[in-house]
C-alpha cells in the first residue's frame, strides 16, 4: 500500500508540477463534483447560458446567493502547502484559492469565478462588484447558500427554487450579455491555454494530480501526457480516478494531509 514516503521519495529531488481539482478545496468548505461525499449536481451548460435569457435568470438568481458563501471561502492546509513549496499549479478549480494561499505560478485551466466577462463586448469586471450591482437590483432576494452545503457547488453555482422574478443586470459599457468567466459545461478551454499547460509539464519532472478524479478530458490528457513522455505520476484523491492504472503511484487520502506532510 503506496504511502506518503513513497510519495515524498517520487517528488524529493524533482522539479514537480501539481494538476489540482475541486477536492483540494473541500476543506475549505466548497464540495467537489465527483467525489464520494459530492452531491447530486446539474450544472448549467454553455448552450443553456447562452441560448436563453430565462436560464441566464436562473443562473445569476442561484450565483448571487450561492456567491454570498463561495466568494467568503479561504485557503486551506493543501493550498498554504503548495504555496510553500513552491510548486507551479495547473488547477481546474475557479476558486481563485491557489492565488490566496501566496501561489505565485498558476494556470488556472477553467477561468475564475471573480471575475466577469461580456459576450458581446469582452469587457472583464469583478465579480465582486457585479454581487452588490444583482443586490441592488434584488433587493428583496434575502439568504444565503451556507459554505459546506448541498446546494453550494464548486464553480459558485447554487440551486435555489425562487428566481422567476429575479432581475438580470447588463454589460455597464455596452449592454451585452455577462457571464462569469469560467469554463462552462459544453464549452473548450481556449487552445492557447492548453499549448501553455503542456508546456509547464513539459518542463517538469513529475507531475502530482491532487483532488481530481480525472473524470473529463481536460485533466486525464496531462496524466496521459505524462506517461507517454515518462514523466513520472502520482495521484492524491480520495476514491477512484480514470489514470489509477497508469499512475506511477497513487495514494486515497485527504490533499490537506498529503500535501502538508511534504513540507
Amino acid at each position: 500500500m503506496p504511502t506518503i514516503d513513497d510519495l515524498r521519495d517520487l517528488v524529493e529531488g524533482r522539479r514537480w508540477l501539481c494538476l489540482s481539482g475541486a477536492g483540494i478545496s473541500t476543506d475549505s468548505g466548497i464540495p467537489d463534483y465527483r467525489g464520494p461525499s459530492a452531491p447530486p449536481a446539474n450544472p448549467m451548460f454553455f448552450a443553456e447560458f447562452t441560448g436563453d435569457a430565462e436560464n441566464r435568470r436562473r443562473y445569476w438568481a442561484r450565483s448571487m446567493q450561492g456567491w454570498r458563501s463561495f466568494g467568503r471561502a479561504v485557503p486551506n492546509a493543501g493550498h498554504r502547502a503548495l504555496a510553500q513549496l513552491g510548486v507551479p499549479i495547473i488547477t481546474q478549480n475557479v476558486d481563485g484559492l491557489h492565488e490566496l494561499a501566496g501561489s505565485a505560478d498558476v494556470l488556472d485551466l477553467h477561468g475564475r469565478i471573480d471575475r466577469v466577462v461580456c459576450l458581446d463586448c469582452g469587457q472583464r469586471t469583478s465579480r465582486a462588484a457585479l454581487q452588490r450591482r444583482l443586490e441592488d437590483a434584488n433587493p428583496d432576494v434575502a439568504g444565503t447558500i451556507p459554505a459546506g452545503a448541498a446546494e453550494l457547488r464548486p464553480d459558485g453555482d447554487a440551486e435555489v427554487e425562487d428566481w422567476h422574478d429575479f432581475v438580470v443586470v447588463d454589460c455597464e459599457r455596452c449592454g451585452g450579455v455577462l457571464k462569469p468567466d469560467v469554463v462552462f459545461f459544453g464549452e473548450s478551454v481556449a487552445k492557447p491555454l492548453v499549448a501553455e499547460a503542456f508546456a509547464w509539464l513539459d518542463d517538469a519532472e513529475a507531475l502530482v494530480v491532487a483532488g481530481s478524479s480525472l473524470t473529463v478530458m481536460s485533466g486525464l490528457r496531462f496524466a496521459r501526457h505524462a506517461i507517454k513522455h515518462g514523466i513520472p505520476l502520482a495521484i492524491v484523491n480520495r476514491g477512484r480516478t480514470r489514470a489509477d492504472d497508469i499512475a506511477d503511484l497513487k495514494l486515497d487520502a485527504g490533499t490537506s494531509e498529503t500535501l502538508s506532510a511534504l513540507l
